[in-house]
């Protein structure tokens, strides 16, 4: 195990059936891997990896800027481990809360939290899916900002055939993704759909041969790392925002982002500053220079009459 997370206890991690791993190779930024590694139950979820999926996203490195969640074995998580709703409980876990309980959904905000910081602006979140993503493993998947599925990947929300309904921050996604009425298609018959029809659906940006997975995860976190770490930052932030703005709202979400990175990355500290010779906001060879853009652009001299 690579890690340097501060405040992150591996042997924890490792009861949870979690694994870390930190690659700082990459020039532009690091790269953190989350390893579901209960391969002998599929990697299936308990209340310790829920929470040991919260500790990490509390304690990543500011330097990274891609997180990959994977599973270790043939499946990437078939969800909830059963045997935590039997009386025998899973050996060594907490069980789940009594429906009586006035703390049950305190309790269950915290569990989410294992999943709501795979959104946040300042990394991209990778879904890397093989095999089974049931329940809260496809939660997991839908938590993540991209999914690229092997295509032996099987999805399913699973939680209303067993009398519950899918409370790990799934419905959001699901719905955004597909739609209302396929959001309630696929949660209320509870089926099973391939990654070809994932694709279809939109559950999914790229799907390859089971062989090609990891090449394909490793081409997508290269091009990622090539965009500026500012520039991404804010621009997943800026279209987080568009679903619910109206045209407007998210023109003007636009005009600040743009000033805010600008400003930010031309921004000299008072103690160095020096004179210039030009106030222009934009570096050479961005909108403003034409000679950045195509022949006969508007606005360019070459389109100008």
């Amino acid at each position: 195990m690579t890690l340097d997370a501060a405040g992150l206890d591996p042997a924890a991690l490792e009861r949870a059936g979690l694994r870390l791993d930190i690659d700082r190779t990459h020039a532009a930024g690091a790269v953190a891997t989350v390893t579901l590694d209960r391969p002998a139950r599929r990697n299936a979820m308990t209340v310790s990896m829920w929470r040991g999926l919260a500790s990490i996203g509390a304690a990543l490195p500011a330097r990274v800027r891609v997180v990959i969640v994977r599973g270790a074995g043939p499946s990437f998580s078939a969800g909830l481990d059963r045997r935590l709703v039997t009386p025998e409980g899973v050996p060594g876990e907490d069980g789940l809360p009594d429906p009586a309980d006035p703390g049950l959904e305190d309790w269950i905000a915290a569990c989410q939290e294992g999943f709501t910081w795979l959104r946040r602006p300042e990394f991209v979140t990778i879904a890397a899916v093989q095999g089974y993503a049931i329940g809260g493993g496809f939660q997991l998947a839908l938590a993540c900002d991209l999914r690229v599925l092997a295509d032996d990947a099987r999805l399913c929300m699973k939680e209303p055939a067993l009398g519950l309904v899918p409370d790990l921050t799934g419905t959001k996604a699901l719905t955004d993704l597909v739609g209302l009425p396929r959001a309630i298609e696929l949660c209320l018959t509870t089926r099973t759909i391939d990654a070809a029809e994932a694709l279809e659906l939109r559950l999914a940006e790229i799907v390859v041969p089971r062989a090609e997975l990891d090449t394909a995860v490793a081409d997508l976190v290269a091009a990622l790392l090539a965009i500026d770490a500012a520039t991404a930052r804010a621009t997943k932030a800026l279209l987080q925002q568009a679903p619910g703005n109206t045209l407007a709202e998210q023109a003007a979400a636009e005009r600040h982002a743009q000033a805010e990175l600008q400003r930010g990355r031309f921004a000299v500290p008072a103690q160095a500053a020096e004179p210039v010779e030009s106030s222009r906001p934009w570096p050479e060879g961005t909108p403003e220079s034409s000679e950045s853009w195509p022949e006969g652009t508007p606005g360019t001299p070459a389109s100008s009459p």
